[in-house]
């Protein structure tokens, strides 16, 4: 699957109201950015969620980067090594974590405030303080056992799994089906990992983004408070 870019997020106050709730969340920490994770299944909206954090901490004098996990994929004959139609092998097998790892550890060259991508051109101050630096990262599987140790503040998004696939079908020309036999190794492979790690339990915020212009923010437990 590709990411969850492609239909235009409808942005709307209880959105803005919402995203809000979530920069509040942000903590401020000395000498290395802050790492926010922003997890849900595939067709959940988090590149579109992510990218409005971060235009909300830039507004905020944050220096932000932005991450993808779709963007550390793992070579072919790994990812489809158990099979291509196998939901363990999407789950297990889907990413380089290692390379993921030290983009997310690794601070940008330079000054630790120094932002190697801006959210919006020209949108970080060019000094901003060390505190001030965020990397806001996307993606699925988010919170896995190899990952779970690199964040400082975690949102999951909650989709239906039919509502997930019903934007991915529009966005990708597939079945809108989850059971669809072309949908099985991804369907699958997130139940997994659902059930494996319950992320919706462990993330700091829980957001329902069914409704993309009208987000409702389920939980907020801050990690001081976890």
């Amino acid at each position: 699957m590709t990411s969850d870019r492609g239909e235009p997020a409808v942005r709307g106050a209880q959105r803005a109201a919402v995203l809000e709730r979530v920069a509040d969340a942000v903590p401020r920490l000395s000498g290395r950015r802050v790492r926010v994770a922003v997890d849900g299944i595939d067709g959940a909206g988090k590149t579109w969620f992510a990218d409005d954090v971060a235009r909300v901490l830039t507004r905020r004098g944050y220096a932000v980067q932005r991450l993808s996990i779709d963007d550390f994929l793992s070579p072919t004959v790994v990812r489809y090594a158990r099979g291509r139609r196998s939901p363990e092998g999407y789950w297990l097998d889907s990413h380089d974590l290692p390379r993921f790892v030290r983009a997310v550890t690794t601070e940008p060259a330079g000054a630790p405030a120094e932002p190697a991508a801006p959210a919006e051109p020209g949108g970080e101050p060019a000094d901003a303080p060390a505190e001030g630096a965020v990397l806001v990262a996307d993606g699925i599987f988010l919170h896995r056992g190899e990952l779970q140790d690199l964040w400082d503040l975690t949102v999951y998004l909650e989709v239906p799994f039919d509502v997930a696939f019903a934007r991915m079908a529009r966005r990708d020309g597939r079945s809108p089906d989850p059971t669809a036999k072309e949908n099985v190794r991804y369907c699958e492979g997130q139940r997994l990992y659902l059930a494996e790690r319950d992320p919706a339990s462990r993330a700091h915020l829980v957001v329902d983004n069914t409704d993309f212009s009208a987000p409702v923010l389920l939980r907020r437990r801050l990690p001081s408070e976890a």
